[in-house]
């Protein structure tokens, strides 16, 4: 007689799973699969959105990562090292965030001030007006077609946090796959 295996706690069945590869699908890590797919979709939709939402507002030219950066340089009008951005974008390689920050100074959206050794970057202007613009294309294209998802804001919360927690699994286990 041969061992059954208990059921599944879901009624799933493995054609309809949409995976981000099989080959990785196992039996305990389809699930992970599924969602890395559905994040494959979600980062690149965010990505082209950020920059067509840039594009609407009025500025063509910047990748998502120098969208991104100059967002949060904005962010609470406070002055960012390459190293805050860095930490609080949770980016590793720190040439792409310096390129960016060169980007973002030539266009004039941005500049440092040296404190001692430290260099402090800080909005221009036009860098504040661009993401006030850019906010105003947010709220209009995507903001508003929020409002008419049931529950929604408590919902993006709880994805918020869920997603914050999955960030420091994924980082635990690329440290713990760096020293295998």
């Amino acid at each position: 007689m041969t061992e059954q295996k208990p059921p599944q706690a879901t009624s799933t069945k493995p054609q309809d799973m949409i995976v981000s590869s099989r080959h990785l699908a196992t039996e305990e890590g389809w699930q992970s699969s599924e969602f890395e797919y559905g994040l494959i979709l979600a980062y690149n939709g965010f990505a082209r959105w950020v920059g067509r939402c840039m594009v609407a507002a009025g500025y063509s030219g910047l990748t998502t990562l120098e969208i991104l950066v100059l967002h949060h340089i904005n962010h609470r009008s406070r002055k960012k090292r390459l190293s805050d951005i860095c930490f609080q974008l949770n980016i590793e390689d720190t040439h792409t965030v310096n390129y960016a920050l060169k980007k973002l100074q030539k266009a004039k959206l941005v500049y440092g001030n040296k404190v001692g050794k430290e260099l402090f970057y800080s909005v221009t202007a036009e860098g504040e007006a661009l993401c006030i613009k850019y906010r105003e294309v947010r709220e209009q294209c995507l903001v508003d077609n929020l409002k008419h998802i049931e529950n929604m804001p408590k919902d993006l919360r709880e994805t918020a946090t869920v997603l914050r927690t999955l960030s420091g699994l994924y980082d635990q286990a690329s440290r713990a796959a760096s020293s295998l």
